[in-house]
């Protein structure tokens, strides 16, 4: 007798989906039957077949309704009744509770994102190599595709360089200031990488990106953007490499050299 095939676990994209219904119900998610449970079981099996998984049964209205009930777990509403809810899940829903929980307005819109994205077919986009020091936002693996997709685009991407020289003469990054033409000479003419600023849960489909929308950042600091959640900000990157160099500026009094933020990796 053939062994049934286990389902793989839940995704964070697919438990952001299932908390907003969980969310927007206050705790009592419709039944298995229901019109939201049965369309949120389609949407979710639309999402898998994006990322190869597998067929119409992938995710069916009972498990869909089944991890709806483990939020219960979590919520302060419920324990405080005396009830504990279902025990069985994993990390990664006490993670994407405590990320979005209490911001149901947030949860909205990451979750709508993401159904307009699938619904939309614009989630269908050319591949982007998997980077391993790239971290999946916090909205999950699909808006975090279209992300990396729109800053890669090399039309755009030229158009800022050329707006960037133009107005200042040379390709700095945006966060530590360092250039790689004054770096590495004729070898370094031209290189820098762009950013996408938008957060995530905001790039709709049909979007076009602009100009503002793109950061240059040279290697180092675009990747310690993406190295962990939550990525950060431009404007925080660049506070996080103020505060680190002030202790390091502070000891060349004694004699020691403070080295620039990209030396360390280059």
């Amino acid at each position: 007798m053939e062994s049934k095939e286990r389902n793989p676990d839940w995704t964070r994209d697919e438990l952001i989906l299932a908390l907003d219904l969980y969310i927007r119900f206050k705790g009592n998610p419709p039944g298995k039957t229901s019109q939201e449970d049965l369309m949120l079981s389609q949407l979710l099996n639309r999402l898998g077949s994006e990322f190869g998984k597998p067929g119409s049964k992938y995710r069916n209205a009972n498990g869909v309704y089944m991890k709806c009930m483990n939020f219960r777990r979590f919520d302060p509403a419920y324990k405080n009744s005396g009830k504990v809810g279902l025990q069985r899940g994993n990390k990664l829903e006490e993670e994407v509770w405590r990320t979005f929980a209490d911001k149901p307005e947030l949860l909205r819109e990451v979750a709508s994102a993401i159904s307009d994205h699938v619904l939309n077919d614009d989630s269908n986009l050319a591949p982007v190599d998997d980077d391993e020091e790239t971290v999946e936002a916090d909205e999950g693996r699909l808006l975090t595709r279209v992300h990396r997709h729109r800053e890669r685009s090399k039309k755009i991407v030229n158009k800022k360089k050329d707006a960037i020289l133009k107005k200042t003469g040379r390709l700095a990054c945006e966060a530590c200031d360092f250039d790689f033409q004054a770096a590495y000479g004729a070898r370094g003419s031209g290189f820098i990488e762009a950013h996408h600023t938008k957060p995530v849960h905001t790039l709709r489909p049909g979007d076009k990106t602009k100009l503002e929308d793109l950061a240059l950042l040279c290697a180092n600091c675009h990747r310690m953007v993406h190295v962990r959640q939550p990525w950060l900000t431009v404007e925080t990157l660049r506070a996080t490499i103020k505060a680190a160099s002030e202790p390091a500026a502070k000891d060349t009094s004694k004699g020691d050299l403070a080295p620039s933020p990209q030396s360390a990796f280059t």
